[in-house]
């Protein structure tokens, strides 16, 4: 299952929104359109459904307040609302249906009521809120069904599809100096801090047998690497050690302290391909990669998607020209958005952007230069 249609209402730069999405799909966009914007749609889908500390009121908090989700744009209406349609692909007939709006309790108010919220299962609808009960009792309109386990039992697939939602914009210094750092080391940090919790967590054959495989990556990528193995140190913290090729006969692992960044952005893209997901956000996957590595990254994709074991959906948001100038991207699966007076757009390739790449143009020559600011060259006079 995947998600094969969105659709917004005042979320964050997005007046309105309403885009078909793929199996891989890539936003484009200048800064500040909205690209990271719109992939925290589905992380929010993901954080009112959490077991443990999520719900509709805790994802709201988490991002400032209603006031920084709600559109600036939006002059008189201060409802947000998300519309997300799932299915086998993008040309089947749509299995799932969700809607969710939400609102202030009043102005300046903290809580956050629902406004309305639908569940659709193909063509028939299981429910519709604000319902008589909650009509009787306007505190349940603090709630979602989504995030209820005793309410969402005929709908359950769909809360387990967006609590399955990964999202990956590893820092490499969070994860080499995370004890120095502070904070916590959540499972699920999408920065790094986390990452070694969760390989640690990770069945030990299915762990080995990922990371033999990215070390065969990381040896066709990284100059004299030879080799990568995990291990616990005397306190029991994991660390990940990498074998370099070297004079003297074990003189050349390194801890992961001493990795550089691509090193790491790369190790964690490659393990987090390998995991069965949902739905898999990839932010800026290009950041400390070698242009011809971030090139590679589409045809990566593409196999995955091809293997059952691992198949997911997968969102790319990116400003590379090497990754987009890989000629297997499907334009299909190409969004792209652009800011304007009146809050960001965004759509789909236009018949002659599709034509163009169709008779072999590369996604970087026809659509790239579409999001390059108008005024950049007089930059270099600052």
């Amino acid at each position: 299952m995947q998600i094969t249609r969105l659709r917004l209402k005042n979320w964050r730069n997005f007046r309105t929104l309403d885009i078909p999405l793929r199996d891989v799909t890539y936003l484009l966009g200048p800064n500040a359109s909205g690209k990271s914007n719109l992939l925290d749609v589905f992380r929010f889908l993901r954080d009112i459904g959490k077991a443990k500390g999520g719900g509709l009121q805790t994802a709201v908090a988490d991002r400032g307040g209603i006031s920084k989700l709600r559109c600036l744009h939006a002059r008189n209406d201060n409802e947000v609302l998300i519309d997300v349609e799932l299915g086998t692909s993008p040309d089947a007939p749509c299995q799932w249906r969700y809607v969710l709006g939400f609102k202030p309790e009043g102005k300046g108010a903290q809580r956050i009521l629902i406004s309305s919220e639908e569940v659709w299962q193909g063509e028939t609808r299981l429910f519709s809120r604000p319902d008589k009960t909650d009509r009787l009792d306007a505190m349940l309109l603090t709630q979602t069904r989504l995030e209820q386990i005793g309410a969402n039992a005929q709908f359950r697939e769909l809360a387990d599809f967006f609590g399955a939602t990964v999202y990956l914009h590893l820092v490499p210094q969070l994860l080499k100096f995370s004890d120095r750092i502070g904070g916590q080391r959540l499972e699920d940090d999408p920065f790094g801090q986390g990452f070694l919790e969760h390989l640690a967590k990770t069945n030990e054959r299915t762990r080995t047998a990922r990371l033999t495989k990215i070390s065969k990556a990381l040896a066709l990528a990284v100059p004299q690497f030879k080799e990568l193995r995990f291990k616990k140190d005397e306190m029991g913290h994991p660390h990940l050690e990498a074998l370099y090729a070297h004079h003297r006969p074990n003189a050349g692992w390194q801890s992961e302290e001493q990795f550089s960044d691509g090193t790491l952005r790369l190790l964690g893209l490659l393990w987090s391909l390998m995991e069965s997901h949902a739905l898999l956000l990839l932010e800026e996957p290009e950041i400390s990669l070698n242009d011809a590595i971030v090139k590679q990254i589409p045809l990566m994709l593409s196999r995955l998607q091809r293997d059952k074991k691992v198949r997911g959906q997968i969102f790319v948001s990116t400003h590379s020209e090497a990754l987009l100038s890989n000629p297997g991207i499907d334009g299909r699966g190409v969004i792209l958005l652009q800011s304007s007076p009146d809050g960001s757009k965004a759509r789909t390739l236009d018949e002659d952007e599709s034509r163009l790449i169709m008779q072999g143009f590369s996604v970087a020559e026809v659509v790239l230069p579409k999001t390059r600011p108008t005024a950049v060259d007089q930059l270099g006079l600052f």
